[in-house]
């Protein structure tokens, strides 16, 4: 299933708890930071992923591991880190949108959570069995 996705998903749900290390600490160089990386409701927002952005690299690296072993629950833990990853990308790009601020430091790795998870998504819900409503 999809090889080059479960690639994708290690080294993305692996960045997202680097990205909360590195922000927590404070190591950011202020040349790489968003516009606005010092204000107090931007640093609320940017953190205001962590509650989307850790979930999303939980049920990766979960999904990941149950793969491995030919499990049945990894392909629907898969779906879910694969949809929270898109949301994430999804909102940082229409809030970046909404304020008109275009960086490429920060659209493209957003382009790229929102982007990667579609051929998977569409090939894990097509191959979801349908269930009978009872």
């Amino acid at each position: 299933m999809l090889p080059v996705t479960k690639a994708l998903m290690l080294a993305t749900d692996v960045a997202f708890v680097v990205y909360f290390t590195v922000t927590g600490l404070g190591l950011i160089p202020p040349e790489w930071a968003f516009n606005g990386y010092s204000d107090p409701v931007m640093a609320d927002w940017n953190w205001s992923f962590l509650w989307i952005d850790l979930p999303a690299s939980a049920t990766g690296l979960v999904s990941l591991y149950l793969l491995r072993r030919g499990s049945p629950s990894g392909p629907g833990l898969m779906l879910v880190s694969l949809v929270l990853t898109m949301a994430s990308g999804l909102m940082a790009i229409a809030f970046w949108t909404l304020r008109g601020d275009f960086s490429l430091v920060w659209w493209l790795p957003n382009l790229y959570l929102m982007l990667f998870p579609i051929p998977a998504i569409v090939c894990l819900t097509r191959s979801r069995p349908t269930i009978a409503a009872s």
